[in-house]
C-alpha cells in the first residue's frame, strides 16, 4: 500500500472509530436509537450508520432493534474480542513479566480470571499436572489443548460480551476450592486500587482472592491511564503479592508497599 493510500485508510479508520464512539455515547444517554436520527446527528448517510451498527453488533457492543439499536444490559463490560486486540503488545510484555513472577510462586492449583490479559498469558503457561480453574470460555479452550492439565470450567450465565460464566452461582462455586495462586487483571487502576466495570466480575474475582494463597495482578500500562474506567472496587494493589505490568508504574504508586514487576 502506498503512503498516501495508507494515510487515507488510517483517516477512514479514525473517522469510523469516532462515529462509533459517538453512537455509543448517544446510546449510553438514551439507551436506544434509530438509524434515521443517528444519521442526522452524525451528518452521514443511513447506509453508513447501518454499517457501523453491524460492526458494533459483531463486537458485542450493541444489540440491533427494528430500525436502530439498543444498549445491552452488560454494555459496561467491553467485548473480550475487542479487548483481545487492544494494547496487544503491552499485554504481551505484561504477560512475560507475569510468567517470570509465576516461577517465584510454586503452585499446584491456579485460578485464571476472564480477562483478555490472562487469555494472552494462558497459551504460554507451563501447567502440566496442575489444576486450573477458570470462568472464561476462551481461556478454557486454550488450556484444553494442553496435555496433562486438570482443567475445570466454572458454570454460570454466559454473556456474549465477556464470553465467560458470571453471576452469583459462579461466585458461590469458588467456595469449594483452595488455590495456591490466582491470576487476574482489572479494568482500571484508580489511585492505589484496582476497579472493575462489572459487578458480577468483581464479585467473582473477590471470591477467588479469598480462596487463594497468592495473588498476581496482570495489568498493562493502559489500566493506569486517567482514561481507564471502573465503577466497582476490586481490591487495593497492596492486596496482591505482585502487580505485573509492561512499563514503570506512576511514581505516586512507588514506595507504597506494592510490589511491581515491569
Amino acid at each position: 500500500m502506498s503512503t498516501n493510500n495508507q494515510k487515507r485508510a488510517e483517516r477512514k479508520g479514525m473517522l469510523t472509530n469516532e462515529r462509533q464512539n459517538k453512537i455509543m455515547d448517544f446510546l449510553k444517554e438514551h439507551k436506544t436509537a434509530v438509524v434515521r436520527e443517528l444519521a442526522a446527528s452524525l451528518y452521514v448517510s443511513e447506509a453508513t450508520v447501518r454499517r457501523d451498527l453491524k460492526e458494533m453488533q459483531k463486537m458485542g457492543l450493541i444489540e440491533r432493534s427494528h430500525g436502530g439499536a439498543i444498549l445491552p444490559e452488560n454494555a459496561e463490560e467491553i467485548s473480550i474480542f475487542v479487548r483481545m486486540n487492544k494494547n496487544a503488545k503491552e499485554k504481551e510484555r505484561a504477560a512475560t513479566n507475569a510468567l517470570r513472577e509465576m516461577a517465584r510462586f510454586p503452585f499446584r492449583s491456579l485460578f485464571v480470571d476472564s480477562s483478555s490479559t490472562a487469555l494472552a498469558l494462558a497459551a504460554r503457561m507451563e501447567l502440566n499436572y496442575k489444576t486450573v480453574v477458570t470462568n472464561n470460555l476462551q481461556t478454557a479452550m486454550q488450556l484444553s489443548k494442553k496435555p496433562d492439565v486438570n482443567l475445570i470450567l466454572l458454570g454460570g450465565s454466559v454473556q456474549f460480551n465477556t464470553n465467560s460464566a458470571t453471576g452469583s452461582w459462579t461466585a458461590r462455586q469458588l467456595k469449594d476450592f483452595s488455590f495456591d495462586l490466582m491470576i487476574a487483571s482489572c479494568a482500571a487502576v484508580i489511585g492505589d486500587e484496582a476497579f472493575e466495570r462489572s459487578l458480577d466480575q468483581k464479585e467473582i474475582k473477590r471470591a477467588a482472592m479469598e480462596r487463594s494463597a497468592r495473588r498476581l495482578l496482570v495489568a498493562d500500562s493502559s489500566k493506569f491511564s486517567p482514561q481507564a474506567h471502573g465503577t466497582y472496587r476490586l481490591a487495593a494493589l497492596s492486596d496482591f503479592d505482585c502487580v505485573a505490568t509492561d512499563s514503570p508504574p506512576p511514581e505516586a504508586l512507588l514506595g507504597k508497599g506494592i510490589r511491581f514487576s515491569f
